[in-house]
């Protein structure tokens, strides 16, 4: 039976981010993961993880500046200290909340740059960060966003991610496999995880075309995760989705599920 993790920047947004984890263990999850921690101390978040007994699964190194078009820095050529001091900083987090795994954005790639660049750099800035976490035993994750949700962003498919995880070569680093952005990219959803079984370490999920909960849309996803346990994937599934209200009135679909 897959293992599900509230998303608290896509779930339970009729609270404030704090009042998300009560609300999250009260709904019968276990685990959570969101976006970024940066706006609150560690020490705030950890405790309220420990009060409701949850374990945080995934965040991302931070965005840079959303309002000017970025989504992360790490692959933008001339930014490298910037992305090495994020990079650092997803550490401090990462250890300080006992999460075992970190998402590296990489950015978005403007109309007319160098895109071998971005990925040279990118690589470079991932074996750093690859060698600042792997002594701590916690994985680094790449995933592909699409072209709709997030333009120009460095690897839209997760066969681009595959072939940069290929190229960085690092053994804490893994792919995220997003089935969301996979179908409305890649499709061939039953192959992507079975062939690629391994690869991949953290999987999210949200109905397909409108990204709302995993019970409508194009996606099966009740034969997916029968197929997740199938090839024994054994890591975290996070509901990445957006609501189509209240998050309570639409966790039908985890009842199943819940701890």
């Amino acid at each position: 039976m897959p293992k599900f993790a509230a998303n608290l920047s896509t779930q339970f947004g009729e609270l404030p981010f704090i009042e998300r984890f009560a609300a999250a263990a009260n709904a019968g999850f276990r685990a959570v993961e969101f976006l970024f921690p940066y706006d609150f101390p560690a020490e705030v978040i950890k405790a309220e993880l420990e009060k409701h007994q949850l374990e945080l699964v995934l965040f991302n190194t931070a965005a840079g500046n959303v309002q000017a078009g970025e989504w992360g820095v790490s692959a933008i050529p001339g930014r490298e200290q910037e992305a090495r001091a994020d990079i650092d900083r997803a550490l401090e987090y990462a250890l300080a909340l006992n999460c075992q795994q970190v998402h590296v954005m990489a950015a978005t790639v403007p109309n007319g740059a160098d895109r071998a660049a971005y990925e040279e750099t990118f690589v470079l800035n991932m074996h750093y960060a690859a060698e600042r976490f792997a002594p701590h035993g916690i994985r680094l994750l790449l995933e592909a966003l699409n072209p709709v949700t997030k333009p120009n962003y460095l690897y839209a498919s997760q066969y681009q991610t595959l072939a940069m995880m290929a190229r960085i070569d690092r053994p804490n680093v893994f792919t995220q496999l997003d089935l969301f952005h996979a179908q409305l990219v890649d499709g061939n959803l039953t192959h992507l995880i079975r062939e690629y079984a391994g690869r991949y370490r953290h999987i999210q999920i949200a109905s397909a075309p409108h990204r709302h909960e995993p019970d409508e849309g194009e996606i099966n996803y009740s034969y997916l995760f029968d197929l997740l346990d199938e090839v024994g994937y054994d890591g975290w599934v996070g509901c990445e989705y957006i609501p189509r209200g209240r998050t309570e009135a639409g966790l039908g679909w985890f009842a199943p599920y819940a701890k």
